[in-house]
């Protein structure tokens, strides 16, 4: 922690001392004022002529899923079409009904007949696995030959492949059978992207090898789809009019959220008062709304969105620039949650504490209001608490020059990643799908958030383990596997990548029925697994957000579709 000096000074910053500080030089924003223009904007109110076109295009869609004449194949393609141009959240019910349907015919459709396509087996026991039905992959069976290997002549069928790689991400522990058709879609996918680059689908075929469905977010798997859909000769013109005009409405509304959240943020002014921080505020809210886009949970994510932009604050406090006995205060103000406490610390400290208490205190206020219960908020508060306990081990640790075993880092890297403070979070404010039993199941850390938590932590260190030994700081995993098991770096990646693939299988398991909890929430979880998986692809795209994460932010949150 206090290792070196950095002093802040100047004429805009609250904190002026002497203190040896730590600095990790984070780039500034990458957007400065560009959202602030939305600010003064109330919440978007679509045009009555926009609004009534949009009805029409959604009752025609509604027709094509009611019809109860639409042959299987176009059927299931129909709802795979809906999902990915990012319109699903229109027709939960009418999909809810046909998959059901689907699940209960799946294995007289699929897997008593052998004269079916392998395009429509995936597609079918992908949707019904995302839903959380538990098909058999023995399915796939049918389609290896008497060698036990999958049939070469399926690789002419690209549509067929991309359908069978796609839900061989769905799999979980023990299914070798998925295991063996990714590495065959894979190799046999690589080789048509490489000789086919005139095929409409080479678009789906590299964005698929590179982010599979079941590892993206809605807005980037719609934003990517819609400009391509009509190159098809399967798309359906209504579904894709309804996409762009639905896209760009949502749009809309996330630039309003955005702006109002900017000018919250700007008013706080942490750019000067504290500069050794990371300002990511826009990054936070493109995090967020990858948990939840659709509309209806407006106030959730601008809240959550408030909650990790100042947690981003607070983790920068304790991992780069608090001494011991500042960061003692911090955590034991936090322990109390209480206005009270805020005299007693020092005073850059106060200016993310009192806005924290203050951003917990409205949200529950209004809760209250609505005359909806509040017990939700206890649970979101224990959880902070107890992370911020995680980062005051890990400063111990980094004041000591402590070098844990690779159990003892991940016993608490696995809270600090904020993976089960973000996850609680996110349900405070989506209503009565979060029952008490609901954070009570949660309290008792179940197996898709550790899982997921280990998504976050390994993710993470093994993209930014290198920038952050630049500057004191504790081992990562990277380094407390090499040093354990005394293994080179590459060696120590590919085993912390294993746990990785294990735990997804672990999530993927969670979701499917009978599950835990009601599915709304398992989606946030499984969210905020995916916006991690992106964030941190290749490099910690957080910390350094010029580049990847700066083009998928304005492919969502700036640039509309043209229409």
């Amino acid at each position: 922690m206090a290792m070196y000096i950095n002093s802040i000074s100047g004429p805009q910053n609250v904190v002026r001392d002497e203190i040896a500080r730590s600095s990790a030089n984070y780039h500034p924003s990458v957007w400065g004022d560009k959202f602030l223009a939305h600010s003064n904007s109330p919440l978007p109110n679509i045009d009555r002529k926009e609004e009534e076109h949009l009805q029409v295009l959604k009752q025609e869609a509604k027709k094509m899923l009611v019809a109860g004449d639409t042959p299987q194949h176009e059927l299931i393609s129909l709802i795979d079409d809906i999902q990915r141009l990012g319109l699903s959240y229109h027709f939960e019910a009418e999909l809810d009904t046909l998959l059901q349907h689907l699940n209960n015919s799946f294995h007289e459709l699929y897997c008593s007949k052998n004269d079916v396509s392998l395009l429509e087996v995936g597609l079918c026991f992908r949707l019904l696995r995302q839903q959380g039905c538990d098909v058999s992959s023995d399915v796939f069976y049918k389609f290896k030959d008497i060698n036990g290997k999958f049939m070469e002549h399926l690789a002419k069928d690209v549509r067929g492949m991309l359908s069978l790689y796609e839900a061989t991400y769905l799999m979980v522990h023990g299914e070798r059978i998925l295991e063996d058709a990714l590495e065959f879609t894979t190799s046999h996918l690589t080789l048509y992207l490489n000789s086919n680059i005139n095929d409409p689908l080479v678009d789906l075929v590299g964005r698929a090898l590179k982010y599979p469905l079941h590892k993206s977010l809605n807005r980037l798997v719609a934003r990517h789809y819609i400009p391509i859909y009509h190159k098809f000769d399967w798309h359906n013109q209504v579904l894709l009019d309804l996409a762009k005009h639905d896209f760009n409405q949502v749009q809309k509304l996330h630039q309003t959220e955005l702006g109002h959240i900017t000018r919250w943020w700007k008013d706080l002014d942490f750019t000067n008062k504290l500069p050794f921080a990371r300002d990511r505020v826009v990054e936070c809210y493109f995090w967020i709304s990858g948990v939840y886009f659709e509309p209806r949970y407006h106030k959730a994510r601008v809240f959550l969105t408030k909650v990790i932009s100042l947690t981003s604050i607070v983790d920068d406090i304790y991992d780069i620039y608090g001494t011991i006995e500042e960061l003692l205060q911090f955590t034991d103000a936090i322990e109390k949650w209480d206005i009270s406490t805020m005299e007693q610390l020092p005073e850059y400290i106060k200016l993310c504490y009192g806005p924290l208490l203050d951003i917990f205190s409205q949200a529950e206020e209004d809760v209250e209001k609505a005359g909806r219960p509040s017990y939700g908020f206890s649970y979101a508060k224990d959880a902070f608490k107890r992370l911020t306990r995680g980062y005051l081990d890990e400063a111990k640790w980094c004041e000591v020059q402590y070098f844990p075993s690779y159990e003892e880092y991940m016993s608490v890297a696995l809270i600090t990643g904020a993976f089960k403070m973000l996850s609680v979070t996110s349900f405070v404010l989506m209503g009565d799908v979060a029952t008490r039993e609901a954070y009570e199941w949660m309290s008792k850390d179940p197996l898709i958030v550790k899982a997921a938590s280990v998504i976050c932590r390994l993710s993470d260190d093994i993209v930014g383990h290198e920038f952050e030994s630049q500057r004191p700081h504790i081992p990562t995993a990277v380094e407390c596997f090499m040093k354990q098991y005394g293994v080179p770096k590459e060696t120590a990646y590919d085993g912390l990548r294993k746990h990785i693939i294990n735990a997804w299988k672990d999530m993927n398991q969670e979701c499917l029925h009978p599950i835990a909890a009601p599915m709304p929430l398992l989606t946030r979880v499984f969210n905020l697994a995916r916006v991690i998986n992106l964030i941190y692809d290749e490099d910690d795209g957080y910390t350094h957000s010029s580049a990847t994460t700066k083009d998928m932010i304005t492919s969502v949150l700036v640039d509309p579709i043209p229409v």
